[in-house]
């Protein structure tokens, strides 16, 4: 095999790597049709490697062998006191015809960022693509978070809702309720197994929260609440995908909704509140016009990733992570 060198991603192989991502999506949509089929037009797949090599703070690497682009990767980075001292290659953000060029690409611009202090490193890879993930894992990667999808459910399907439980649309006067709940996941993720490092709330800051953002009135989203014995004891809120920060560019599907978040109380766990909640949001987002929905979740979160995909949902894109200590 041909010698592999490393070398700046530049404006000249920005038209090779528009067609390396284009190809990459393409295969991708085979297994997932929802997925923007803009991105499988080198052009548009160009635009958007260019728009994150724009960035500040972005590195650019491409791997060339017989003078052709075989591989490319684009890091940037993310603010908030959340991330730390991060790297993130966005879902648009590499693609590569074989491991030895994933692999070397972050070899050579890892160096550079841990000598920038920026030791936290995160990248989105779509499920499916065996070899490049198998790249990422042999750098010392692992799943963080999960990106999954489903489609909606059919014209007669009803939530069923348990006998001990009833769900309605939320009113402003669950807001302190809301706010309570909206401390549980962060505090659970907190503990073992996530240890997620995402700061917690006070009840005040949480509620006032609630209040600045509109409330439950706020007409892009849907908020649903499950009460026991007229008890509030979980929540969950559907939107469309574009309210989602999170789901963008290549990783969106258009047109998608978005189950953006639940929270059940931990004496109400083993209800089936949590599952109710799920299959209200598909049923809103059905009759919304939504064709599909998306949601997420921490890989570690044995009660998220049991109660997601129990649900119907099926992971499209991994978030990989790597902390350099």
């Amino acid at each position: 095999m041909a010698r592999l060198e490393i070398r700046p991603l530049t404006d000249d192989l920005l038209d090779a790597a528009g067609r390396l991502l284009a190809e990459r999506h393409r295969v991708h949509r085979e297994r997932v049709p929802a997925l923007d089929a803009a991105f499988t037009d080198p052009s548009v797949a160009r635009a958007e490697i260019a728009r994150l090599l724009s960035g500040e703070h972005a590195t650019g690497r491409a791997a060339v062998r017989d003078g052709e682009l075989v591989g490319y990767l684009v890091a940037t980075e993310r603010e908030g006191v959340t991330w730390g001292p991060n790297v993130w290659v966005e879902g648009a953000g590499h693609a590569a015809t074989d491991t030895e060029a994933a692999r070397a690409l972050y070899a050579a611009a890892s160096g550079g960022w841990v000598a920038e202090g920026r030791t936290l490193h995160h990248v989105i890879a779509p499920v499916g693509d065996a070899a490049l993930i198998d790249a990422w894992f042999s750098m010392g990667f692992g799943i963080q978070h999960v990106h999954a999808i489903r489609d909606v459910p059919g014209a007669d399907f009803e939530p069923a809702v348990p006998p001990e439980l009833d769900v309605r649309r939320a009113v402003g006067a669950d807001l302190p309720a809301l706010a309570a709940l909206d401390l549980v996941v962060p505090t659970h993720q907190a503990a073992a197994p996530v240890f997620s490092r995402t700061p917690i709330l006070s009840f005040e800051e949480s509620l006032a929260e609630w209040e600045a953002d509109g409330g439950v009135d706020d007409p892009r989203f849907a908020t649903f609440v499950t009460e026991r014995d007229g008890e509030v004891v979980g929540f969950a809120v559907g939107c469309s995908i574009d309210e989602s920060k999170e789901h963008r560019g290549i990783v969106r599907p258009p047109g998608a909704g978005f189950l953006g978040y639940a929270s059940v109380a931990p004496q109400a766990r083993g209800l089936g509140a949590g599952r109710v909640l799920g299959e209200t949001v598909l049923a809103w987002a059905r009759d919304a016009g939504h064709a599909t929905v998306m949601t997420d979740w921490r890989s570690t979160n044995l009660e998220s990733n049991r109660a997601w995909r129990a649900l119907g949902f099926r992971p499209i894109f991994y978030r990989l992570h790597r902390a350099i200590a």
